[in-house]
Formats: C-alpha cells, sequence, structure tokens
C-alpha cells in the first residue's frame, strides 16, 4: 500500500507552513473542493484550469494543489459555464482542490519570491510593501556588474520567457527588488525601498511611464514563468513529510 494522508491533515500541514490566517486575501486560502480523505498522488501547477485539472486525473491524482485557485472576490458565484466544467471535473473524479494565493508569495523559503530569487542569483533580501511581500536585495558578489541587458539574459535562460525590460540595458542593476505575479503597483514601493531594479511578472501602461520617470528599471518576467516554483516547492514539502507522490505539471502559458 502506497504512503498516504488524511485530507485534513494535509490542509493542516499547508495552514501551519504557509501562516494563512495572517492575510487578507482575494479569495479563500485551504481546501476549496472537497475530494476524497486518502490522499497518495498530488500533483501541484500554478493554475486550478480544466487542463491541469484533466492532466492530475490522468496521473490519478487524489488532490491538486495551486498557487491560482477559485472563488475570487468579486466573480460570479454561478456554477456555469468554465466554473461548472471545473468543478465537475473534481467532483466526478473525487479529487480535492487546495489553493494558496497571498500566503504562497510570502513564505520565506518555499514562497515564489523566495524561490524565484534562488532561481536568479538574487541575496540578502529584506521586506517591502503589503503584507511584507516585495524582496528587495541584489546579485551575488561575483555578478555584482551584471548589467539589466545581462539580467534580462539571465531571466529568459532561466525561466524560458524573454523578460520586457523598461530601462538602459548597458546600466548596471544595482540593487534588485522583486515580487511575483501581478505585482507592477508595487514600484512605487520598490522605489520608495531604494531599488534600481524591480521585477515582477506583468507591466500595465502607467508602470512603463513610472519606470522611466523615477529612473527604476522594469523587468516584466511572465505572471505564469515567475510562480512555477513556489507551488512546486510547497508539494515537495508535503511529499517529503507524508511521503506521499507528489508531481508539479506545468500548463504552458506565455502571459
Amino acid at each position: 500500500m502506497k504512503p498516504m494522508v488524511d485530507r485534513d491533515a494535509l490542509a493542516g500541514f499547508f495552514a501551519q507552513t504557509l501562516d494563512i490566517t495572517r492575510f487578507q486575501d482575494y479569495c479563500p486560502n485551504g481546501l476549496q473542493v472537497e475530494g476524497r480523505r486518502a490522499i497518495r498522488t498530488l500533483v501541484s501547477g500554478v493554475t486550478a484550469s480544466l487542463a491541469l485539472l484533466e492532466a492530475a486525473q490522468r496521473e490519478q491524482a487524489d488532490a491538486v494543489l495551486v498557487h491560482h485557485g477559485y472563488f475570487w472576490r468579486g466573480e460570479d458565484a454561478r456554477i456555469v459555464g468554465t466554473k461548472h466544467r471545473r468543478l465537475k471535473q473534481l467532483l466526478q473524479n473525487d479529487m480535492n482542490l487546495y489553493a494558496y494565493h497571498l500566503p504562497l508569495d510570502a513564505h520565506p523559503e518555499l514562497g515564489n519570491n523566495a524561490q524565484l530569487g534562488k532561481r536568479l542569483g538574487l541575496v540578502g533580501a529584506s521586506r517591502f510593501g503589503q503584507d511584507d511581500l516585495g524582496w528587495l536585495g541584489g546579485l551575488e558578489p561575483e555578478d555584482a556588474q551584471l548589467t539589466l541587458g545581462q539580467l534580462a539574459q539571465r531571466i529568459s535562460a532561466r525561466l524560458g520567457r524573454e523578460p520586457l525590460l523598461i530601462g538602459d540595458p548597458q546600466a548596471p542593476a544595482g540593487r534588485i527588488a522583486w515580487c511575483t505575479g501581478a505585482a507592477q503597483g508595487f514600484l512605487g514601493d520598490a522605489v520608495a525601498a531604494g531599488a534600481n531594479t524591480y521585477l515582477s511578472g506583468e507591466i500595465s501602461e502607467p508602470t512603463v511611464h513610472l519606470a522611466r520617470e523615477t529612473g527604476v528599471a522594469y523587468l516584466a518576467c511572465g505572471h505564469h514563468a515567475s510562480e512555477r516554483y513556489g507551488v512546486a516547492a510547497l508539494g515537495q514539502a508535503a511529499a517529503e513529510e507524508f511521503g506521499i507522490r507528489h508531481l508539479f505539471i506545468d500548463i504552458d502559458n506565455p502571459v
């Protein structure tokens, strides 16, 4: 018999690990859709899309762990269309869905920001912004002279996405702030924190002007691309804690 963990015990592990009660989030964090009690195979992915749920079913998963789940503030509450198809896939196959948004961004080791920093070689981070979600640090001493263009090349190689750079490619990267996903609104906080460069997933029209006018370079690395690593790390931590099977499935998304 394969190792297993109780559905609620796994929810308790995630809740304690991520300290979910300290966040005022835009969605419920935790078990969002209840499935079978015994969990032996856990699939993780960025977003609970139908494609991810179908891939999880092919792996005979008992539970799916995501960063972007359901029931967002202000969304249509009706179970129709896309929402119906996704929930039907979960309920028909008795699969659990666990989702963690801001708590997964913030975790100091397993979180999206921590994992992105590790992947890009960013070190010495302090925190800034709402719920201390923003990180501020820099490159390893041997990379201290990296230019913005060279940093963009590193991001492209390590994330598999070519970032959009607002700034002079020949300028030094300097102090680097970052926050994954749709955190373009943190650019002003990064400026106030003393950053020379800011990395996030997305960029919007006003962000370009703010970057140019403050002289702080902006690198938009891709919302999906910047948030692949935290959920995989959290799933692996659960697998190591309980001995269950874990598989990260990357449903490609160019955004």
